[in-house]
């Protein structure tokens, strides 16, 4: 690449970190400790995930985000395999949720039974009281039992019986659903959608990751073998790391005129709303810290802005069939860097 070009890619990024000028640019020895384990979990889990490092770091940067991720796909792609993944890398308990028409919400939070030896009710808690959260094949629940979820991705916590009682850190909920096309589903409703930090689709893999997946192991036998690579203080130290990532005010301009952007009902009849802005704040600055750096830049907004838009924004007019991806597009599209 000619030098010229070369230093206006500098400018450029110097650009997005004023009035910090005089911050450093170039990573850290901070930083560079934040990237030695997300390294590993990421070539831990690309063992078994094949062919979707995009995918994987963005489950692992809505972990950091403190975020819950809905994946939403055909049967048979791997998404059940990725939470299973995750938690056997992390070290974490993991409770799946297999979510059925009959389900119910004592059935997700737990229920107080009256134990004769003590002459009182004892609650036993339900599966939500664990550290990552399969709710598999979300959508196709009814709407009551999702909605007992609410209050668990939002406040981290579950009331039973007029008691609440707090969940287990770190609380990372995983929901898969199938296309709603398909029989048996129920729509979720915008109020548990906007819950989600992100949705992503993993999609079919390449023809080259799909080889290896057929001639390679059965990946339950892989799971079975495989050792958490990061510890509950390394997940703690790195959701830490990501509130201490830098924003610079321009950072912050192109994100609000995104937002303001999003608001326009000629393209999208519902913009974003400000938790949406939030979100798409902290998902920001957990990908910049899983590429390695402590400030946030543009590409790191335009990075994240499908999985966390794409669930939240319609499109109206010849929009009005696209999905979240080409929403996200046609968003950036519309806005200058500042």
């Amino acid at each position: 690449m000619p030098s010229d070009d070369l230093a206006q890619i500098s400018l450029n990024a110097l650009r997005f970190l004023a009035p910090a000028a005089r911050r450093p640019t170039s990573r850290s020895p901070a930083t560079d400790s934040h990237q030695a384990p997300v390294a590993r979990a990421l070539a831990q889990l690309g063992e078994i995930i094949l062919g979707k490092r995009v995918q994987l770091k963005l489950t692992l940067a809505c972990l950091l985000a403190r975020g819950h991720l809905l994946i939403e796909d055909l049967p048979g792609v791997g998404k059940t395999t990725l939470a299973q993944s995750l938690a056997a890398c992390l070290g974490l308990r993991l409770q799946r949720i297999q979510f059925t028409s009959d389900l119910l919400p004592a059935d997700i939070t737990g229920v107080s039974i009256f134990d004769r030896t003590s002459g009182s009710f004892k609650f036993h808690p339900g599966p939500i009281f664990a550290q990552i959260i399969l709710a598999d094949e979300v959508n196709r629940a009814t709407p009551k039992a999702q909605s007992a979820l609410l209050e668990a991705m939002e406040e981290r916590q579950v009331t039973v019986e007029g008691e609440t009682r707090a969940l287990p850190e770190p609380f990372f909920v995983i929901a898969t659903q199938n296309p709603s096309h398909q029989i048996g589903t129920f729509p979720l409703p915008e109020s548990q959608l906007d819950r989600f930090l992100m949705r992503l689709r993993l999609g079919y893999p390449d023809p080259q990751a799909e080889r290896l997946l057929l001639e390679g192991r059965d990946r339950r036998a892989m799971l079975s073998e495989m050792s958490p690579c990061l510890g509950l203080q390394d997940i703690e130290r790195l959701q830490g790391a990501v509130r201490e990532v830098f924003v610079s005010p321009a950072i912050l301009d192109y994100l609000q005129a995104l937002l303001t952007n999003s608001r326009d009902a000629r393209a999208f009849p519902h913009g974003l709303s400000p938790r949406a802005g939030l979100s798409l704040l902290q998902a920001a600055r957990a990908w910049a810290l899983v590429e390695g750096r402590s400030h946030v830049l543009p590409e790191d907004l335009q990075a994240v802005l499908p999985a966390v838009s794409g669930h939240r924004l319609q499109g109206s007019g010849s929009l009005a069939a696209a999905d979240g991806e080409e929403l996200a597009r046609r968003l950036v599209e519309s806005v200058a860097l500042p």
